[in-house]
């Protein structure tokens, strides 16, 4: 390994200074961390993740459900079922098109709500994060996978 190497992060091979390794362990963690809170609700996170969806914007079509989680339908379509089968969430097709499928919260998915409220204040809390932390790291974390985003499409 030449000097250089040794001193830019960047050309390094070292685990510990990989961003996809910080980004991943962050993730990890923060899913970790989540997951006792996530089960007293009965919910996974992806699971909470699609009710925050639904409570946020209402009936919306699977489509836009998938979009708006950046998965794609074939992860989406299992999370909708088991929430179906939990009497969370209700799936129908769209009267004016049969091949949209609309997808909303049943009475019990929009009570567990306010159960949820609870949620982001407890993890922040947990993880020892005041509001202004957050905000920057929300904003810096979502400004990178726009530009991570924008080179995904560029490479070929």
């Amino acid at each position: 390994m030449t000097n250089e190497e040794r001193t830019d992060p960047c050309a390094s091979l070292l685990l510990d200074e990989q961003l996809c390794f910080a980004l991943y362990a962050a993730q990890r963690a923060m899913t970790a961390a989540y997951r006792p809170l996530l089960d007293e609700l009965g919910l996974t996170y992806p699971q909470y993740l699609v009710l925050l969806v639904l409570w946020e914007r209402g009936e919306t079509t699977v489509k836009e459900l998938a979009a708006a989680l950046r998965l794609d339908y074939g992860t989406v379509s299992p999370l909708l079922k088991r929430l179906g089968s939990a009497g969370l969430v209700r799936r129908e097709r769209a009267a004016h098109d049969e091949r949209t499928v609309l997808v909303s919260c049943t009475g019990r998915g929009e009570e567990l709500r306010e159960r949820a409220a609870r949620v982001p204040g407890a993890l922040l809390a947990a993880a020892e994060l005041d509001g202004s932390e957050v905000a920057r790291l929300r904003e810096e974390l979502l400004g990178l996978a726009r530009r991570a985003g924008a080179a995904a499409e560029r490479t070929p």
